[in-house]
């Protein structure tokens, strides 16, 4: 079990906080003191994924300062990652220098012929100048482990706040109490004399029991029942307190007393209102600069590399029959990227769609290639000839693709058959050559590919002519 909890800005945690306690909805987002850009579209309360970008200034197209860092990141990681894609030849730089010290820059020149908006979008797919953080808020709740999101732990907070304020008032409410029943004994002790009744007793327990009869008049005005330590702290009171004893003073203090306690009571009914006040009071400790957001919150979607790898690399076919960026020789038919697929029509009507490959065999003939994208190959019409071994009569059938999977082996023509011709031009013509036989006048007849309809891909096709035929003959493209 892993978590993964960002950090926040202290404000707007403590502002949550006080929304929380007055049924009031929020949200909140991660903050960092080294700034950057953050997009939270998908950052789900704190159990989903944020992208995380570098400042840049880009005032000198020539030239591009990193003003701010990414989430979870440092200058040092930051300048590794563009000196890796440099050496790995993703990106073009001319030098850079770190001129960091309490803030981040760091300084990227760039060489003649690059401008900054050429550089931008690579920085970001190629080093750590945008980083995609998935987030998962796993805490330990109540002795076990437990996903919550970021609203659910500030309003937890929030009513433990509540909670810590009410046993922090009950408990210097209890103080207060016991303070004030020992300022009601000691005055009852010293005004009404009751320390005089001691004086003739001889043993411990009478001098204990003289004591507490003494406070049976006064029952009333005390605040609980007296036990042997209350004597016991009596008993302790020097003569000189006794004799200096200061009624006014010890209505004073009993009043104070008094006035806290009602003040403890009314904050115990308004227990909310009370935590709000700590809040505020938390608050007023910082200045207002240490409780700026520093990380801007943006809408922009990660830089796919896809996107942003230029198609430099030769894709080459050979007389023998191999397709690669492997293959040495023979004619370059593509330029690619390592992430580009790759459609392939082999002569035999078999086709595949598959990555770029190192070297693979598609043999010699092959009727087309070209990137694997939908928008590319849904606009390809193929028209295949064929015939049945068993009758020997050809067939045509014209037909798009517009789907696949990734690595199989697909079949133009009905399972069975065997194809003659596979074409893409839209209007050709062509020549069947039938069999010789016995009485038979017409050995071949021309045909033209635009009197036959386009029909679905696992449509079967239009039967040519019920003749055998041998072999097909097409006119070349001009």
């Amino acid at each position: 079990m892993s978590t993964k909890i960002l950090p926040y800005n202290l404000k707007e945690v403590l502002e949550a906080e006080k929304k929380a306690l007055k049924g009031q909805a929020f949200e909140l987002y991660p903050d960092v003191p080294t700034g950057g850009l953050i997009d939270v579209s998908n950052y789900n309360d704190g159990n989903g994924k944020i992208v995380s970008r570098a400042k840049f200034d880009m005032s000198d197209e020539k030239k591009i300062v990193i003003t701010e860092l990414p989430l979870d990141t440092t200058s040092d990681a930051l300048l590794n990652s563009i000196e890796n894609a440099y050496r790995a030849g993703k990106i073009k730089i001319g030098a850079i220098d770190d001129f960091t010290t309490d803030h981040c820059q760091i300084e990227i020149k760039l060489p003649r012929g690059v401008y900054a908006k050429d550089v931008e979008k690579a920085l970001y797919a190629y080093t750590d100048c945008e980083k995609s953080i998935s987030c998962q808020m796993l805490v330990i709740k109540d002795n076990m482990p437990t996903v919550m999101t970021a609203t659910e732990i500030v309003k937890y907070y929030a009513k433990k706040l509540v909670a810590i304020i009410k046993d922090e008032l009950e408990y210097e409410r209890g103080q207060l109490m016991e303070e004030l029943h020992q300022r009601t004994l000691e005055r009852i002790f010293i005004e009404e004399r009751i320390y005089k009744k001691i004086e003739q007793m001889k043993t411990a327990e009478a001098v204990n029991k003289a004591v507490i009869d003494g406070f049976k008049p006064f029952k009333k005005e005390l605040l609980r029942e007296i036990t042997d330590e209350d004597v016991e702290r009596l008993l302790k009171i020097p003569i000189r307190r006794i004799s200096l004893f200061d009624i006014n003073k010890n209505r004073d203090e009993v009043a104070a007393i008094n006035g806290r306690l009602k003040e403890i009571a009314r904050r115990l009914k308004h227990l909310t209102d009370c935590a709000v006040e700590y809040l505020d009071g938390m608050l007023a400790k910082f200045k207002p600069e240490e409780l700026e957001r520093h990380t801007q919150i943006a809408k922009f979607s990660a830089v796919d590399v896809k996107t942003v790898v230029k198609r430099e690399t030769p894709l080459r076919y050979d007389e023998k029959g191999y397709i690669g960026i492997g293959v040495s020789g023979g004619a370059e038919v593509l330029r690619v990227t390592p992430y580009d697929r790759i459609f392939v029509m082999r002569k035999s009507g078999i086709y595949t769609v598959c990555d770029v490959p190192q070297k693979l065999f598609v043999d010699a003939g092959m009727v087309y290639v070209n990137y694997a994208e939908k928008e590319i190959i849904s606009e390809v019409l193929f028209t295949a000839i064929y015939r049945d071994p068993k009758t020997k009569q050809a067939y045509i059938k014209r037909c798009r693709v517009p789907s696949w999977i990734m690595n199989r082996d697909y079949f133009i023509a009905p399972d069975g058959m065997e194809v003659l011709h596979v074409d893409t031009r839209k209007n050709f013509k062509f020549t069947l050559n039938y069999a010789k036989k016995a009485r038979a006048k017409v050995l071949k007849e021309n045909f033209k590919t635009n009197d036959y309809i386009e029909r679905g891909l696992k449509a079967q096709g239009f039967k040519l002519s019920t003749k055998e035929v041998e072999s097909v003959e097409v006119e070349k493209a001009e």
